[in-house]
């Protein structure tokens, strides 16, 4: 049953994106797009896993301005839990290989969301800072997972730089959502998901910092983030 789950959640992924091309494209690179399509991506998506997600600290997401989120990545599972947290005109970042993703690849695309090149990491650098510009023009704000890849549940990982450049380039606060370590599991007969936690952290803010600032902004965010992701997840509970 948690396969069937699994491959139904993704197979609505798709099917929600085919639909959501078709609002992308009479609303092109319009940042709101992307909030709309994950909160239904998510809700569905939870829905046919059976998971349950709790989630505390909400009230920390600026609504009022822009920000840039910083989560920890652990699954392509992620999607589903976070999917909902998404403040106004957000985009976010992704790898280049994502835009052939059928569907999902060109609503990514369409939603104005940063494509990296991680071969390239000076470019990605490059790329991130120039976002900084777009945070403070047109006011959006910009979801990234700083660890660069997946854990599968094994920790915090090493932060990579460029959404703290980005930050302080813009001077936007910098908001930490911490999900706690599971690992695809299923509970029972009927396949459902082991319930996660979520803590979102209050803002921290990044105006009159300069790129001498940046390793102190990065070893300050890891260590809250690792703190907080070991007090909710499973062993600690």
């Amino acid at each position: 049953m948690g396969l069937l789950r699994k491959f139904l959640a993704w197979l609505s992924v798709l099917v929600i994106c085919l639909f959501g091309l078709l609002f992308y494209l009479v609303r092109p690179f319009n940042p709101d797009n992307n909030r709309y399509l994950a909160w239904v991506i998510s809700r569905v998506g939870r829905a046919l896993l059976g998971m349950q997600c709790t989630v505390t600290g909400r009230e920390n997401i600026p609504r009022d301005r822009p920000t840039v989120v910083i989560a920890n990545h652990q699954h392509n599972d992620d999607l589903f839990m976070l999917g909902g947290l998404l403040p106004p005109r957000t985009v976010t970042v992704g790898k280049k290989a994502l835009i052939w993703v059928p569907f999902f690849g060109q609503v990514f695309w369409l939603g104005g969301n940063v494509i990296i090149d991680r071969s390239r990491s000076n470019k990605a650098v490059a790329v991130m800072r120039a976002t900084a510009n777009a945070i403070s023009k047109e006011r959006k704000s910009l979801w990234v997972f700083p660890e660069g890849t997946r854990s599968r549940g094994r920790g915090l990982q090493a932060f990579k730089k460029g959404a703290f450049h980005t930050a302080v380039a813009a001077g936007a606060p910098i908001t930490m959502v911490c999900v706690s370590q599971y690992q695809d599991k299923t509970i029972g007969w009927s396949g459902r998901r082991e319930p996660v936690a979520i803590h979102v952290l209050p803002p921290v803010e990044t105006a009159g910092l300069t790129a001498d600032d940046i390793p102190r902004l990065i070893r300050e965010c890891h260590d809250a983030m690792a703190a907080t992701i070991d007090s909710i997840s499973p062993a600690a509970r």
